[in-house]
């Protein structure tokens, strides 16, 4: 194979990423809302549209925001739309989406969990998604180190490297089984499961990003991996909370 593998639209030369990317999203949000439709929670217009618009507004702000200081030096000595436009991370997306919803939910006050039905549409599109940040290689900064391992592969650079992209998307289907075993095996409080998959997947990426390239800003971490601690502090906590609750409420 080689690499980047592109694709003519409309007579012009696209990377695998966005296309594969804006196919994540959509696919994900279709699935979303079949999902919705045959839940029995059903939700007001009003939360529901709170809720939309609070996480893709702090899905935005976020992937913008971690993806452009991943590299603060390069920002800040080549500031332009352009770039910031172009850097972006599901990391970020999904810290920052989480708060998003947060505050649309106190906006409209509704305290109930509502993300247990956006896991599996959430992993849906990642694992698109991953598949175009696979097929682009070393031409957009989702690739991996060099190693001599037995899964380097060649990338476009003449290197052997990690291929992380297809790392992520071997966990991703695997958290996958996981969560749907843990779904079928008995009663859960509400939010549990998407609590499950964050701290799971926020575990993973911290690892993930020691064998990817990255500027390191506190020790040898890089943003992402002081964003993924941040994360992965807080669903501890919330997990202890949910199981707490919910054993008092079962006694």
């Amino acid at each position: 194979m080689d690499f980047p593998v592109t694709f003519q639209i409309f007579g012009k030369t696209m990377l695998a990423h966005p296309l594969f990317e804006a196919l994540g999203m959509f696919m994900g949000m279709r699935y979303y809302f079949y999902l919705k439709r045959k839940s029995p929670e059903k939700l007001s217009f009003n939360v529901s549209a709170a809720i939309l618009i609070g996480a893709t507004a702090g899905a935005l702000i976020g992937s913008k925001l971690i993806g452009n200081l991943e590299n603060p030096y390069k920002l800040f000595n080549d500031f332009s739309f352009k770039n910031i436009w172009s850097n972006n991370t599901i990391v970020g997306g999904l810290a920052f989406g989480l708060i998003g919803v947060e505050l649309a939910k106190k906006i409209v006050g509704h305290k109930e969990s509502t993300g247990d039905l956006i896991v599996y549409p959430l992993l849906l599109a990642i694992i698109i998604g991953r598949i175009g940040c696979f097929l682009t290689g070393i031409y957009e900064e989702t690739y991996g180190l060099p190693t001599g391992s037995v899964f380097g592969m060649h990338l476009g650079d003449g290197y052997l490297r990690h291929p992380v992209a297809l790392y992520e998307i071997a966990f991703l289907i695997s958290l996958w089984v996981v969560l749907r075993i843990k779904q079928s095996t008995g009663e859960y409080p509400s939010g549990y499961i998407f609590q499950l998959f964050m701290l799971n997947y926020f575990t993973f990426r911290f690892f993930l990003d020691f064998i990817k390239p990255r500027v390191e800003l506190v020790g040898n971490l890089g943003t992402i991996q002081i964003v993924c601690i941040l994360v992965i502090i807080y669903y501890i906590f919330k997990i202890k909370q949910t199981k707490s609750v919910n054993s008092h409420q079962n006694i």
